[in-house]
């Protein structure tokens, strides 16, 4: 039996929660940790942990609390390093929320400590545990639709205004960016897992309907592959519908999340035929239809992956090294929008943008952040866009 300690009450750790509670005869939350305490003894009395514990400081649940054996990170990005640091260091295993990090220096001193303790620490990154992209990465590593080309990103969400009154959004110390970071990373994290790590990108952002904030609420990147391959991505918080998708074109078929496939055929003057090549779609469509549903989606599936690395001591799916790596494409990115350049990857140590500090020192105020709520009134769990509903999650 794992004992966890939640580190941060708000909206996300609904999630957390609720998928802790699918595994009660693997794990039994113990502790939740909360600068508002109130929040922590809402969410103890909400989903009944009679026996969690609570405290206004991760340190002071970590002198006190010795049975603790994961502390799964939920609070705003700008303290994630330091928490998950101190926890490792204290010998626990760590599940981080995503963003993993302010920074890649940031990051790289998180490793640094998992490396020193022999623990797991792994990082949000739930998109993975969905079918359409479980299925869509298996139909990928085969090859069946050739090399991949190009790639087309939509990672569409919708926030209203009021979103950024929140104290910590909408600024680049604190919450470290905006619809880039905090909501494409999951779709940028899923393009890294399909195609690797691009060799350079060129980007740009706006912020277009939310005056409230400094970050950024829309923006465009063009990433180009070692192998010649584009890919691009649009990452929004003001798309109504909050149609996303990942469209793959591969040498000899197009893919995609959620699922579709396409397999022209050329005539002889180049032209597509009028006929597809069925064959080659219904052999595609077999594989991806032939893997079985997963047991656990989205958060829970995460869970569950983590919980059985613990438990037979073999590595997450998704360790510090890629939670890196999907904030260093973000972080070019936002390099490339600010600077407004082409930037090589991988980022070098001794550039600006690899500290702490880097992007927020150089990147545009769009607006003045004109409110500060402390917290708004909880419903519930985040909801998830339009294509996460059941069948094809994304």
């Amino acid at each position: 039996m794992l004992h966890v300690a939640i580190v941060g009450t708000g909206n996300i750790a609904h999630n957390h929660i609720q998928s802790y509670l699918h595994f009660p005869q693997r794990c039994r939350i113990v502790a939740l940790v909360d600068i508002y305490p109130e929040k922590a003894e809402e969410k103890k009395q909400r989903y009944g942990l009679a026996d969690a514990q609570v405290f206004s400081s991760h340190q002071a649940m970590l002198s006190a609390c010795g049975e603790v054996d994961l502390v799964d990170v939920c609070t705003p990005p700008y303290v994630h390093a330091p928490i998950a640091i101190d926890a490792l260091h204290a010998g626990k295993h760590v599940l981080c929320e995503k963003p993993m990090a302010a920074s890649l220096e940031e990051c790289d001193a998180m490793i640094a400590a998992q490396q020193a303790s022999g623990k797991i620490l792994s990082v949000i990154a739930q998109n993975r545990f969905t079918d359409a992209f479980w299925r869509l990465h298996a139909v990928v590593e085969s090859g069946l639709a050739g090399k991949i080309c190009h790639a087309q990103v939509d990672s569409f969400w919708w926030r209203g205004h009021c979103y950024y009154d929140l104290w910590w959004r909408g600024t680049w110390e604190k919450e470290g960016g905006g619809c880039t970071l905090n909501h494409a990373v999951h779709h940028i994290d899923a393009l890294q897992w399909l195609l690797g790590t691009p060799c350079e990108v060129v980007a740009m952002m706006a912020n277009v309907a939310h005056d409230n904030a400094e970050v950024e609420d829309l923006s465009a990147a063009i990433f180009r592959y070692p192998n010649g391959a584009l890919a691009q991505l649009t990452a929004s918080v003001v798309h109504h519908g909050e149609e996303q998708q990942i469209v793959l074109q591969g040498e000899k078929a197009r893919i995609s999340a959620p699922w579709a496939v396409c397999a022209h055929r050329s005539a002889d003057n180049g032209f597509p035929q009028p006929d597809n090549d069925a064959g080659l779609e219904a052999r595609l469509d077999a594989l991806y239809r032939q893997l079985p549903p997963l047991a656990w989606t989205l958060h829970t599936g995460q869970i569950d992956n983590v919980l059985t690395a613990i438990a037979a001591g073999t590595p997450p799916l998704v360790d510090g090294e890629q939670g890196k790596r999907a904030l260093e494409l973000i972080t070019v990115l936002y390099q490339s929008a600010i600077t407004r350049r082409v930037v090589r990857l991988p980022i070098p140590c001794d550039d600006p943008f690899y500290h702490t500090g880097g992007i927020s020192a150089q990147a545009p105020r769009f607006y003045q952040k004109s409110a500060a709520v402390a917290n708004f009134t909880e419903a519930g769990a985040i909801p998830a866009g339009k294509n996460l509903e059941k069948g094809e999650r994304l």
